[in-house]
């Protein structure tokens, strides 16, 4: 059963020792007849195999520390042992700026500073390999345009930590007619593969949906949301709510 706007209020003022509450959601403008994760980039999602130095980049000119657009990003993640980890970058354009800490995850970064334009003005992107044009081979967070963060419907639990799965909502929009959606919420505990947890389908809909008995999630795993659709450009949102548990020291 979902928690209690009054005790939300307290997880989220941090006055609940030993607990944390994580608000997930994601966006995905094309979902087709292929599975994909539910986040900016589009398509399925890659995880790094191991922690890697990450750069930043726009694929504007004008995120930069001096520009009209995004001048900072936040960036939230996982090191190596899968510990949090986060810091800020000053983007500089199209140009890759690397990050000062490893990362095994990233899981979200948001615009913390902006010029004129009040937000930023390209797609941002943490990623690795070659750019183009401030596009990175291997993309693993964007900031789309405008959007000020990330929209990803993925999160890897702490070490640490049990996560537990509350609740969420799925929604999906089409132009088309007798389309239907299928979306997944999969996770991959540590060490193992992904595997399904929750399977709705609908078209042209938004449906919330609670778990009775929160779905306990162990430290290290992936939680992913993905869809896939009967036809083509279906746009899907979805979120998730997750408290996390931390565990006893000594």
């Amino acid at each position: 059963m979902p928690i209690d706007s009054f005790t939300g209020i307290q997880l989220s003022k941090g006055l609940l020792y030993g607990y944390k509450p994580e608000f997930k959601f994601g966006f995905n403008p094309d979902v087709g007849t292929t599975e994909e994760s539910i986040w900016d980039q589009g398509g399925l999602y890659v995880y790094p195999t191991a922690a890697i130095t990450m750069t930043v980049s726009s694929s504007s000119t004008d995120d930069a520390a001096a520009g009209t657009g995004a001048r900072t990003v936040a960036i939230a993640g996982l090191d190596a042992e899968y510990r949090e980890i986060s810091e800020t970058i000053t983007l500089n354009g199209q140009t890759a700026v690397s990050t000062t800490r490893q990362y095994i995850r990233v899981f979200r970064a948001r615009v913390t500073t902006a010029g004129s334009g009040g937000t930023n003005a390209g797609n941002i992107y943490i990623g690795t390999g070659a750019l183009t044009l401030g596009v990175p081979d291997t993309t693993y967070a964007r900031i789309s345009a405008a959007e000020g963060q990330t929209l990803m419907a993925i999160y890897t639990v702490p070490a640490g930590y049990t996560a537990y799965i509350q609740q969420g909502t799925l929604s999906t929009g089409t132009e088309q007619a007798n389309q239907y959606i299928t979306a997944r919420l999969k996770v991959r505990p540590f060490g193992e593969v992904f595997q399904t947890k929750a399977l709705v389908t609908l078209s042209n809909e938004f449906i919330p949906f609670d778990f009775g008995v929160a779905l306990a999630i162990p430290e290290k795993s992936d939680i992913e949301a993905r869809a896939i659709s009967s036809s083509q450009n279906n746009a899907v949102a979805i979120t998730f709510s997750l408290i996390l548990e931390e565990h006893a020291k000594g």
